[in-house]
């Protein structure tokens, strides 16, 4: 794989092709990602329901540690589980500002792609990623996300806007399929 720049590697979706992304990450890319891992990945679930099912659990069990009425405990209830909601989703987005305060300092990112793993070069840094660093990925309309394995607990952002020709989605798709798990 070619990571000096120059031309792009443009060829059909055979193995061994290699696709170019150029792109400036932003703060909602990264907001976007996570809300997709609390949806679609089991551990993204647990994170997400975490704090809802806590605060119900500790009503439920203060309520009746107390010996509170019916109404209170309800009332507790409808109160406190949407907090923890709200709290949830606000530490989500904070979150996403806090990775993508990371690598704002990066600028423009250049990411060439292929079916042993994926070389991004920025500004100020650069990095190669073997897909063996992943284990899963999803796809949202605007990104693909991919999810640490074993040995990393990341989240990998690539928006599609920044595909050099439109093929280039359905092509890097193909090499996902057949390096990670799709979610």
């Amino acid at each position: 794989m070619d990571t000096r720049g120059g031309d792009s590697i443009h060829q059909n979706t055979d193995f061994g092709t290699a696709v170019e992304f150029v792109y400036r990450p932003t703060a909602a890319d990264f907001e976007e990602a996570l809300r997709a891992r609390a949806r679609r990945s089991p551990s993204g679930r647990a994170q997400a329901l975490m704090a809802p099912l806590t605060a119900a659990a500790a009503v439920s069990v203060f309520s009746v540690l107390q010996d509170a009425s019916l109404p209170v405990w309800t009332i507790s209830l409808v109160i406190t589980v949407p907090i923890a909601f709200w709290a949830t989703v606000r530490g989500l987005r904070t979150m996403a500002r806090r990775m993508f305060s990371i690598v704002e300092p990066y600028g423009q990112c250049r990411v060439v792609a292929d079916d042993r793993g994926a070389v991004t070069t920025g500004e100020r840094a650069s990095f190669s990623m073997d897909w063996t660093v992943s284990r899963e990925y999803l796809e949202t309309p605007g990104l693909f996300v991919l999810l640490g394995g074993d040995r990393s607990a990341g989240v990998a952002i690539l928006p599609k806007r920044g595909a050099q020709d439109p093929a280039d989605v359905d092509r890097l798709r193909t090499i996902l399929d057949r390096n990670l798990k799709r979610l």
